[in-house]
């Protein structure tokens, strides 16, 4: 449950954790800052997964879910339904699948 979560924060906690842990190791600070890239500040977010997400799924009435994870879901595909969690069956389940295997995913590009 993530109640109050904007994302920024954990971006924020995370740069900070690698940099704190690097100095404490002796590195310097310029040899910490060169620390600081996607693979490693990505081992210090609050739900650190090595797989990462592959498909989203925020209700299209809640654009606020855009904000949510935002490292974690940077080439996330999102798919969008008129339904909510409770209601979500099968059959949309199978949908969103349907609409992922028909992407050209281009993680960013």
């Amino acid at each position: 449950m993530a109640v109050g979560y904007g994302g920024r924060q954990e971006i924020v906690d995370a740069v900070q954790s690698l940099l704190r842990e690097r100095l404490q190791r002796g590195a310097s600070l310029d040899a910490a800052i060169e620390e600081v890239t996607s693979d490693n500040v990505g081992k210090y977010l609050y739900t650190y997964d090595p797989a990462g997400s592959r498909l989203d799924h925020p209700n299209k009435r809640r654009s606020s879910a855009l904000r949510f994870l935002l490292w974690q879901s940077a080439y996330s595909e999102f798919y969008f339904c008129d339904a909510y969690w409770p209601a979500f069956r099968r059959i949309d389940l199978l949908r969103a699948i349907r609409s992922y295997q028909q992407r050209e995913r281009r993680f960013g590009f």
